[in-house]
């Protein structure tokens, strides 16, 4: 344990410094600031709603009454014979025929763009997806909705949609809609079930059990299909920001998946300490939270700990299955995951802002790391001081991210909400759990 000093260690006077392995940031959890709740507290009082059912909410662009003001939807998740599908949207009209779980569209202002695909790879969209633009455009509805999209991303940029023939709108400007590779899974609702006032928002943690999964497992098929319809795609990053502190541009829940060129800084960080030692996401994530008792809640599948050197309070979920490609692993597999995933979110509450980071092996490489979610509760705003110094302050140490975890789990699984976990003390972890360095492509 001597060379874990490095990244962890208390000073005389309570100061916790922390560096991440992974990464290097430089963290320092200093006394006299620990005792923040997680929660954001509003300074405004919160404000009655008017409710309404799920099938009629209509509070933001993203809500189930505004399927007009988005581009065209993709697939879906229903709920139908008492099982939950998911179904291709071809028409507009189908658009009203079944109630969305979960929904799949193109991101109307996408990071990584169709253009730049196109321009720099030659990339051109594929027969099977231009025959589902075809297929969507052979109404008159279908048509018009792709034509109000159009104008809307036209006018946000500056440009007049009177000067762009429609022409050019349902073939250059429409084809992201289709084959671009900046998805977003959207949920339902945007508040909660019997929610009254404006701050009860509908969070990951507020969907059933169940329902996580679906929302875990159609990412996942989202990410697949990017990989598939873009041969060009080295990695797709899927993330989710919740509430405005952490980057939300809607205060309704959505995951969103990036189809990129390259695997990024971080990925690649990762990688290249694999090359030099394998069993490094053991010896470095899950042993050393072992040893430092941050493990706070685990199932067959997956494990839960606070994480150490991060700028913000954050728990790492990883995977511990030996097959290192979320789109290869088993449902049960996948359910572990989800279901770790959600019972921290939901001990979290929805009014905690937060990123949720999915981190897995590049599909180009033949060194694997697992797959692995963090969860960042953005509670604190770095400042000069760390723009100096590449210091970061955290307000909440790893210790105390525990502590407030583990009796909100118990209440949880009392309340028979998360479903069968170990928490804290049942934890029995065995040296070397993850078994992604034992996976032969």
């Amino acid at each position: 344990m001597s060379h874990f000093h490095e990244f962890y260690h208390t000073m005389h006077d309570g100061t916790l410094k922390q560096i991440n392995p992974f990464t290097r940031t430089e963290v320092w959890a200093v006394p006299g600031r620990s005792d923040k709740p997680i929660e954001n507290v509003s300074l405004k009082e919160p404000v009655k709603i008017n409710a309404k059912s799920k099938e009629d909410e209509d509070y933001c662009k993203f809500c189930t009454k505004k399927y007009f003001f988005t581009p065209p939807e993709k697939e879906r998740v229903i709920f139908e014979n008492n099982q939950f599908k998911t179904i291709s949207i071809k028409s507009f009209e189908e658009l009203e025929m079944s109630y969305a779980y979960f929904r799949r569209i193109a991101n109307l202002f996408e990071i990584v763009t169709y253009n730049y695909w196109k321009e720099n790879y030659n990339y051109k969209i594929s027969d099977t997806l231009l025959q589902r633009k075809e297929e969507y455009f052979s109404t008159k509805n279908g048509i018009d909705h792709v034509l109000n999209i159009v104008d809307t991303k036209l006018k946000a940029s500056g440009i007049d949609p009177i000067k762009v023939s429609e022409h050019e709108k349902l073939n250059e400007h429409a084809n992201s809609f289709f084959a671009g590779c900046h998805e977003l899974i959207i949920g339902s609702r945007h508040y909660k079930e019997n929610a009254q006032f404006n701050h009860e928002l509908c969070s990951s943690g507020e969907m059933t059990l169940e329902e996580h999964y679906q929302y875990i497992n159609f990412t996942i098929r989202t990410m697949d299909n990017i990989f598939k319809n873009n041969r060009f795609v080295r990695y797709v990053t899927v993330f989710q920001n919740w509430l405005a502190p952490a980057g939300a541009s809607f205060d309704h829940l959505h995951k969103q998946l990036v189809g990129l060129d390259e695997w990024g800084a971080s990925i690649g960080k990762r990688i290249n300490l694999v090359r030099e030692n394998r069993n490094v996401f053991n010896e470095l994530s899950v042993n050393f939270a072992t040893y430092n008792d941050l493990i706070f809640a685990e199932n067959d599948h997956a494990i839960a700990f606070a994480d150490i050197g991060h700028r913000f309070p954050s728990i790492a979920i990883y995977s511990k299955s030996i097959q290192p490609y979320p789109t290869r692993q088993s449902e049960d597999e996948i359910r572990g995951m989800s279901s770790l995933v959600y019972a921290c979110h939901k001990a979290m509450t929805s009014q905690v802002s937060c990123n949720e980071e999915w981190y897995y092996t590049p599909y180009d490489t033949i060194d694997v790391i697992p797959w692995h979610i963090l969860l960042k509760w953005r509670i604190n705003i770095p400042a000069g001081f760390e723009g100096g110094t590449d210091i970061y302050i955290n307000p909440i140490s790893p210790v105390q991210v525990r502590d407030k975890m583990v009796p909100k789990l118990y209440e949880l699984r009392n309340q028979g909400l998360i479903g069968n976990i170990r928490i804290a003390e049942e934890c029995h972890i065995p040296h070397n759990p993850l078994l992604y360095y034992r996976y032969k492509s």
